[in-house]
């Protein structure tokens, strides 16, 4: 956006005269028209949900849903209790990723409560505990550097919740979970936001050193890699933990997460070449050496049984898309099809195929729209953070959430091996959900803080000396 032009949901108010110094009208922004778009948006949709909500029962039962007055006043309430704790404590935040989010989060409710409303109950049972998440992030933290202070505990933290699941049996070949009895969660959706803001602080502090060359050999100056030590054991101790839980998608995205922030906080594209590379050798390495990888790759390139392997082990994903290509452009209809219950963990891993059998490639082009918009949003909030630190934690927790969609929608789709991790506030999952909520809370303080530095330097502008025009910085 170039200097001088203010975007459409901005308040304009004419500075007062007496601080009015020039004859150019100045102007400042101010918050309530962010607000009432996102109070606008969030209304829209939850009454989009309630329709599909409706759409769907019609379909499956041919009448009427009789709760759908207590489904709306729960879905609007929620919605509104993360809007109200947005107006008391991040009244300057960006207006699109919460709709966003709760868009998505209705979305996948609906899928789930129309192929097991069992599960349904449990997963609008964490969307509610999510939103008190969302509300208590922003309550304890009220300034993103305070996350800064304390990067070596987050660590720790990050590292106490990695290594949990190793003392617990494995559940689907996969060392995920901590359960005890009939509850259960994944720790490493919360330590991956915890290396996120641990990745965040140390390049932030040490970007310089790993960006200008000072250890000199001969008559050349090269980079010190001594400053890269302590992050690259923390990053192989995190994959060598994940590689032993075999869980390869968050592997793949902790690698993504190291390497995004590296090249973002450096600027060399060298970094990001060798990063490249050690991704190549990596995933050599693993297809060949690591059993779940392997079977993962052999799946991805002959899932098809045959003659001579009539159980080849792809099934889930054969399935999933002889599912999705009956739904073709518009799909069968929510509540219509009667084939998609075949696909193995429909409502988690494959949701997005559940998405395409019923509501066909018109709905997986919605979902994936949402998810452009959501990164799309998100990276401008990055790019209006306040500080290093800020700016380099709104990346990171972009790139967790936008390669996360990617990774698992991509394997669904055959474009890369399938994972098996959820889609974000989609799938079905409680340890996701709150994880997600959490992490668009973080975003959403950066971009108050961000939007209120901006503020206060356009203040700052129009209280300036006599003759001086400052330039209104973008948004």
């Amino acid at each position: 956006m170039s200097p001088g032009i203010l975007p459409l949901t901005t308040t304009i108010r004419p500075v007062p005269s007496r601080a009015r110094r020039s004859p150019i009208p100045l102007y400042v922004w101010g918050p309530k028209p962010k607000r009432r778009t996102e109070l606008g948006l969030l209304v829209f949709g939850s009454l989009l949900i309630v329709s599909l909500y409706v759409i769907a029962v019609l379909g499956q039962k041919s009448k009427i849903p009789a709760n759908i007055g207590p489904f709306l006043g729960i879905v609007l309430g929620l919605a509104l209790i993360a809007h109200m704790a947005n107006r008391w404590l991040a009244p300057n935040a960006n207006a699109v990723i919460l709709p966003l989010a709760v868009l998505l989060n209705g979305i996948g409710y609906v899928i789930i409560a129309r192929w097991d409303p069992s599960e349904a109950k449990g997963q609008a049972g964490w969307a509610a505990l999510g939103v008190g998440l969302y509300v208590l992030t922003l309550l304890v933290v009220r300034y993103s550097r305070d996350l800064e202070r304390y990067r070596y505990l987050l660590l720790l933290l990050a590292g106490v919740l990695l290594v949990a699941p190793l003392f617990f049996s494995p559940i689907g070949g996969a060392r995920l979970w901590v359960h005890y009895g009939s509850i259960s969660f994944q720790p490493v959706e919360f330590s991956k936001i915890l290396l996120c803001i641990f990745f965040a602080s140390y390049f932030a502090e040490n970007k310089e050193m790993l960006t200008i060359p000072t250890a000199q050999v001969g008559n050349r100056l090269y980079l010190d890699p001594r400053p890269l030590l302590p992050i690259l054991v923390a990053w192989g101790a995190a994959m060598a933990i994940i590689g032993l839980e075999d869980d390869i998608g968050f592997a793949a995205l902790l690698f993504v997460l190291f390497i995004g922030l590296l090249w973002v906080a450096t600027g060399r594209v060298g970094y990001l070449l060798l990063g490249l590379v050690l991704f190549g050798v990596g995933a050599y390495i693993a297809a060949r050496y690591f059993g779940q990888v392997h079977l993962r790759v052999t799946e991805w390139q002959n899932p098809w049984p045959t003659s001579a392997n009539p159980n080849p082990g792809g099934y889930q994903l054969s399935q999933a898309w002889y599912s999705m290509g009956t739904g073709g452009v518009g799909g069968t209809g929510l509540g219509f099809d009667h084939y998609a219950y075949l696909i193995p963990e429909l409502t988690s891993d494959m949701i997005f195929a559940a998405i395409g059998t019923e509501m066909g490639l018109v709905g997986c082009v919605a979902v994936v729209m949402a998810f452009i918009l959501l990164v799309g949003a998100a990276f401008r909030v990055a790019q209006t953070a306040r500080s290093d630190f800020s700016r380099l934690m709104a990346t990171g927790l972009t790139l967790i959430l936008g390669f996360q969609a990617f990774f698992i929608m991509a394997g669904v789709v055959r474009l890369l091996p399938f994972t098996g991790i959820t889609l974000p506030f989609v799938a079905y999952g409680g340890s996701s959900l709150l994880a997600n909520y959490i992490l668009i809370a973080l975003m959403l303080r950066i971009s108050d803080e961000g939007a209120q530095a901006q503020a206060a330097m356009i203040a700052a502008g129009a209280a300036g000396a006599p003759g001086e025009h400052p330039m209104v910085p973008a948004r």
